[in-house]
């Protein structure tokens, strides 16, 4: 079987990895966890970050199969529906998104989101496989973070595990969001992720240490096992659950939750314009948190 060439790149903005893996003999490639540069305070788009992609794709000419999504992501707005008008390739991700389009369509008042994952060109499920080039690649439902969540376990020798289990000094991914589920992170790690063989790389989708010399983004299945703080070998499940609801409950929500979901649940596509021409994101009040003061005035 042919390895996979991996190149990361990473969204300091949002500490985000995202991937360029490709097939050395046949030139074709996936793109995964794509981002856009987003400017909250102005309300700006941008494509400085993905067009970094669109030249590493274009000068080591290789072509566009697949652009993936491990999840609906709460800390990034998605590329994906850019790099698709710039290189071409499916948008795909994991069929239990419909669970996450069908909330957040919900949350707000989305008429034109599908809730059935449409938006998407294709909908992996649990154990399916596909190719990139000659390179095969098999798709674990591992949810918990999310009820949508997907790793992709490329040649049976890397895996890009998404907001599952973060490098092995720090920990996991928050199971806080709308059906997430500690319970079921752990078993998506333990049951999954970490009973894969021990030299299997893993692909994080973030590193959060804000004081480290440089980012980084490849473990392996033996050093989580080993050294995880949360889900080491021994670690019970009941453990962890008690541990990461802890600390779940006074983490902040994200600082892009609100405007990227309603962004990626629509698989990269900007929201249609209003009668004015303009496009809107739009912004809930008091729906995240415990506040719940009237807004009656």
């Amino acid at each position: 079987m042919t390895s996979p060439v991996v190149q990361p790149f990473f969204h300091e903005p949002s500490d985000t990895f995202s991937y360029v893996v490709s097939c050395s003999e046949t030139k074709q490639c996936a793109i995964i966890d794509s981002c856009l540069d987003f400017a909250y305070n102005a309300g700006r788009i941008g494509t400085e970050f993905a067009d970094r992609i669109v030249d590493y794709v274009e000068r080591h000419g290789l072509t566009v199969q697949w652009i993936l999504e491990t999840h609906a992501h709460a800390d990034h707005l998605s590329a994906a529906a850019y790099l698709k008008g710039r290189l071409g390739g499916k948008i795909a991700i994991g069929e239990h998104v419909r669970e996450v389009q069908q909330f957040f369509r919900a949350l707000y008042n989305l008429d034109d989101v599908s809730g059935d994952g449409r938006e998407f060109d294709h909908l992996f499920t649990d154990g399916e496989t596909f190719t990139i080039g000659r390179v095969p690649v098999r798709v674990m439902h591992t949810p918990g973070h999310t009820p949508a969540c997907v790793t992709y376990v490329v040649n049976e020798e890397c895996a890009f595990v998404g907001d599952t289990v973060f490098m092995p000094d720090y920990g996991t991914a928050r199971c806080d969001f709308p059906n997430g589920s500690a319970r079921a992170l752990y078993r998506s790690i333990r049951d999954k992720i970490l009973a894969l063989p021990e030299d299997t790389k893993l692909y994080m989708c973030h590193d959060y240490r804000p004081n480290a010399p440089e980012p980084r983004y490849v473990t392996t299945v033996k050093e989580e096992r080993e050294r995880n703080p949360l889900v080491h070998d021994g670690t019970s499940e009941e453990q962890f659950v008690k541990i990461r609801d802890g600390i779940d409950r006074v983490l902040p929500a994200p600082q892009y939750i609100l405007p990227s979901l309603q962004v990626n649940i629509r698989a990269g596509h900007m929201p249609p314009p209003e009668s004015n021409g303009k496009r809107y994101l739009k912004l809930p009040l008091n729906v995240l948190g415990s506040a719940n003061i009237p807004l009656d005035f």
